[in-house]
């Protein structure tokens, strides 16, 4: 019996949801710490890369996977209409998947199963694999319909983490708003990071007394 061993792979996908900083810092933070990254972005994200970033997502993209290189580690990048990639089967072992940011539409979607595209295919399968899937929802105020579709996903194994930062670490930028939901996102994935200062830890400031 040969046992295969390697680097950790997991699956980021884009929404065109607002927030999309926080899911091109998840992809740093992954190749930083020596993960595969397996990327997937839906096709109107461009339009939310034009608004919310620095640069033009081409360039974005680029830069992504020039920072794979230099880390040694790679970057795949998925068409939403490809189903012969490995993402599309159980078969093909990841360690999990991330939705960030994850629209409202997305995440119905992927509640109901429909699986008519790669990303809402790939995240079917961590489903039924049970493996880790974590949906980053951007979206305020919630409706009725949009906590029933989190709900029901939450029974079946995802994690519903919104993007919603706390204030504990003192943030002083957008940026650490930004790490410290990424920071969230990497323990439920098992990625150890230190981007933001933890509850408790070092020079955190005191909890609050017990009433």
């Amino acid at each position: 019996m040969t046992v295969m061993t390697g680097r950790r792979r997991i699956a980021v996908a884009w929404t065109g949801a607002s927030g999309l900083p926080y899911g091109v810092r998840l992809v740093e933070v992954l190749l930083a710490s020596g993960v595969t990254v397996d990327l997937l972005a839906s096709d109107v994200v461009a339009r939310t890369a034009a608004a919310e970033l620095p640069a033009a997502l081409p360039e974005t993209l680029s830069r992504l996977s020039r920072l794979a290189r230099d880390q040694g580690t790679v970057l795949r990048r998925h068409a939403t209409d490809d189903f012969s990639s490995p993402l599309a089967s159980g078969s093909a072992a990841t360690d999990g998947m991330v939705v960030c940011p994850c629209s409202m539409g997305t995440l119905a979607r992927i509640a109901a199963g429909t699986g008519e595209t790669l990303l809402l295919r790939a995240a079917d399968v961590c489903l039924k694999e049970r493996r880790p899937l974590v949906l980053v929802p951007r979206e305020t105020p919630l409706a009725s319909h949009h906590l029933e579709n989190m709900l029901r996903l939450s029974r079946n194994g995802a994690v519903i983490l919104p993007a919603m930062p706390g204030f504990y670490h003192r943030p002083r930028t957008v940026e650490d708003l930004v790490d410290f939901v990424v920071q969230r996102v990497c323990d439920h994935l098992g990625v150890r990071t230190d981007l933001v200062p933890r509850w408790g830890a070092g020079d955190s400031p005191p909890g609050p007394e017990a009433v």
